[in-house]
Parts: structure tokens; sequence; C-alpha cells
């Protein structure tokens, strides 16, 4: 096996690191975060950090990168409490990678892409039109990750929306039948056909395979 240690690590170019740092955790989620501007300026920008928190309440978090310079995801979140998270599908890729582009704030990505905006009741944040998987979203809290000094994002989910073709009667919902994509790294997506799902997992009697 290739092997790095944490020295070899420091002392990488920095594009060769960010790759491999990026890629080495696995594979991420492929999310649309959605927001709009007190002065009604919408925002659409790819997140491949958006992690589960908790079932009760319903809570996601997601990691937002240094704020030394402007990020307007969180600028327009700090100001209304609002945002939304989209499932990117695979007729969306292309459009979804570009909203990574660092335009400003009184540009919208929906404006340069092909992505386009939907609005529902109850959410003052623009949701992506088509994506499988939608959620309004509310600012909960956030923390300072000192280490790096980034921010961790907390927010809770007021609404979900799902296609009715990927919701099972158990509460499951089967993104393969949406082609919705996952992150390899930081430019490589990928889309799994297939969910093999086990059973709950209990204890074997010691000594027994």
């Amino acid at each position: 096996m290739i092997h790095f240690n944490s020295r070899d690590i420091d002392h990488m170019p920095y594009v060769f690191r960010i790759n491999l740092i990026n890629s080495v955790s696995g594979y991420k989620s492929a999310n649309l975060i959605g927001t709009k501007s007190t002065d009604g300026h919408a925002n659409v920008a790819v997140f491949s950090s958006i992690t589960h928190i908790g079932s009760n309440p319903p809570l996601l978090g997601f990691f937002m990168r240094p704020t030394t310079v402007v990020r307007n995801t969180y600028e327009n979140i700090r100001e209304t409490g609002s945002y939304t998270i989209n499932h990117i599908h695979s007729e969306i890729i292309n459009d979804a990678h570009h909203t990574s582009a660092k335009y400003d704030k009184h540009i919208s990505e929906f404006d340069q892409t092909g992505l386009d905006e939907l609005y529902r009741e109850g959410s003052r944040a623009p949701f992506v039109l088509g994506a499988p998987v939608q959620l309004a979203m509310s600012y909960v809290e956030e923390y300072d990750i000192k280490a790096n000094n980034t921010v961790l994002m907390i927010g809770r989910i007021e609404h979900v929306y799902i296609e009715e073709h990927l919701f099972r009667s158990d509460g499951f919902i089967d993104l393969s039948e949406g082609n919705v994509a996952t992150i390899n790294g930081l430019d490589a997506y990928a889309v799994p056909d297939t969910n093999n799902r086990l059973s709950y997992q209990r204890p074997r009697p010691v000594g027994t395979l």
C-alpha cells in the first residue's frame, strides 16, 4: 500500500494535499444549499459536508470554511435564519458543481447555471427545482472549530419534501431510485445505482460465526 505519514502530508504541494485529504474520508453527500439575502438576492452553493446530527430534534450540520473572507451562504443564513438543502442528482451535476465558483453576492448562481429556483410556503430561501429530496432548514447554532478556523453550522429540519417513488413504508428514502449523486474528494461525482439494506444486527453467541 502507498503510505504517507503526518510529516509527508505537511510538506505536500497544496493541490496534491487537498485532493488527498478530501478523498481519504470516503464518499460524501452532494447537496446544494439555497439561501436568500435580506435584500432579495438568491444564492445556491454546493456542499459536501452535510451530516446527520440527531433525529429528535431533527438536526443536520455542515461545515463552513473560514469566514475571514465573504461567505454568502453564511451571511444569508445568519441574517435570515433560513436555508434549504437540496440533493444533487445526475442531471444537474455540472450546474451544481459550477456553484462552487466565487460570484459576487449580488449575482445569483441560479442565473449563471441551468438551476431553477423553487419557492414553497413557509420558507424564505429558495429550493432547487427538480431536486428529489428538498429540506427547509432553520438556523439553530454554530461552533467555531479552533483547529482550522472553520465553523460548524447546525440547523433544524422544518419541512421535508421527497419524490414519492423514493419513499418506503418504513420511512427509508431510496436515494438510488432518484439518481442522487455523491462526491469523492473535491470534484469527482458518482451516482450509486443500488442499495443493499441489511437487517438490524444483534450480538451472535460468543465463538460462533
